[in-house]
């Protein structure tokens, strides 16, 4: 009888994984004062996240929060290796869920193939169906709210475009799974090519360790438990995704004989432990993601308010009292996250203004932009001098919450009386 119980990976996975699936379920049904948590919503061009609204010419807050995930990834394959491959992975999730719902059916499920009589292999494929419809919608839905979708699906009006979006994805996951599973992940997958150039002496690996190759049973446990059809006693390869089943394996193995694992963790391969982390790569990744994620943070946090984007129109006249009138035309979005009352005034050391047109208290929903067109009245500027302006956007309680800047300057032939 074993000594003690092994300590498992799997069970410790399989919460990670459902964890990681659950929340990309469920962010798009989760809101934040009536507005997504995360969504883009192309017809309107905005970004719904944590409750605020950023228009397109504020998308380069997603261009900042796109660089610091691709550095985080980037940290992370330094760091873990392909662990994002074993363990979080929407592809091997879902290869996981396709082949326990094969074996419930009493379908052999031996190194990702499937065997078994037609009858249960077509129940089989009716779940992957089911699997990818909904791994279809659930990327739809980050663009089409589900609090619409639905509706507008039972009602028929849901449209052409989110239409095809979910039938090209749901055939993409159904072929994915009944085709290809833990193949793309061994042969096709880029991010694993691209993993293995950025291993180095840190690196968290699974190793068969060869000092201790001795105790070896040649049971063959560690080669039927992975996935991907590796035999990991043969060093390090870069098809391996890290998952830990091969540890398992070994462990569950190896107690018999009440001893330890060969196969671990370890991070190299030279046996320096975490201290190999500590290398001029590794350290330069790390410093440039906190900084992305500090700029990225403070960007959403400093975020006007308020949107103010100018236009100024090559009509201009001259009032009856000499004064010049030059019209623009403004854009006001409402970013917070409730309705509030926005007035646009225009300042100027040079010069006395006047707005006229509907730019007071204008009231704007939650993520509403509005078109004001109206006209700065001036004196007339000196001919060889342009006047500099700015113009302010203020809430009800009289703060400042968007600004933009323009010039006034005497036009070059006689303004329209």
């Amino acid at each position: 009888m074993p000594l003690t119980t092994p300590r498992l990976l799997g069970p410790w996975r399989r919460r990670f994984q459902w964890t990681t699936v659950l929340t990309l379920l469920s962010v798009p049904f989760v809101r934040v004062d009536g507005r997504g948590l995360l969504r883009l919503d192309l017809p309107t061009r905005t970004l719904e996240a944590g409750g605020r609204i950023f228009r397109i010419e504020e998308l380069y807050l997603l261009l900042l929060f796109s660089l610091a995930l691709v550095l985080f990834f980037l940290l992370t394959t330094l760091v873990l290796g392909r662990v994002w491959c074993g363990w979080a992975c929407p592809q091997t999730t879902l290869s996981d869920v396709a082949e326990w719902w094969g074996r419930r059916l009493g379908l052999q499920v031996v190194a990702g193939e499937v065997r078994g009589i037609a009858v249960r292999k077509a129940l089989l494929h009716a779940g992957y169906v089911f699997l990818a419809l909904l791994a279809g919608a659930n990327l739809v839905w980050y663009f089409v709210s589900p609090y619409d979708f639905f509706p507008r699906l039972a009602s028929g009006s849901l449209g052409a475009a989110p239409l095809a979006c979910w039938g090209v994805l749901t055939g993409a996951v159904y072929l994915d799974l009944a085709l290809l599973r833990r193949l793309l992940c061994r042969d096709f997958c880029p991010y694993g090519r691209f993993q293995s150039a950025l291993v180095d002496a840190g690196t968290l690996s699974l190793r068969f360790h060869p000092d201790e190759a001795a105790r070896c049973t040649r049971c063959g446990a560690c080669v039927r438990a992975c996935p991907v059809r590796i035999d990991i006693r043969k060093g390090y390869q870069a098809a391996c995704i890290n998952c830990g089943r091969c540890l398992d394996a070994c462990r569950l193995a190896m107690v018999r004989r009440n001893e330890p694992g060969i196969i671990r963790y370890t991070f190299g391969l030279e046996g320096k432990g975490a201290r190999a982390l500590l290398n001029a790569r590794t350290l330069l990744v790390a410093s440039l993601f906190a900084a992305v994620s500090a700029l990225t943070v403070a960007a959403v946090a400093f975020s006007p308010t308020a949107s103010l984007k100018l236009r100024r129109s090559a009509t201009v006249r001259t009032l009856p009292d000499g004064q010049l009138a030059t019209f623009f035309t403004a854009y006001v979005g409402n970013r917070s996250a409730g309705e509030d009352k926005f007035t646009l005034s225009a300042r100027s050391d040079k010069a006395t203004l006047d707005l006229r047109g509907p730019v007071r208290k204008i009231t704007l929903v939650s993520g509403e932009r509005r078109r004001l067109d109206f006209a700065v009245v001036s004196p007339m500027p000196p001919a060889d001098r342009m006047v500099p302006i700015d113009f302010v956007v203020t809430d009800s309680h009289g703060r400042i919450v968007a600004h933009s800047r323009a010039v006034l300057y005497a036009p070059k032939e006689k303004p329209h009386e």
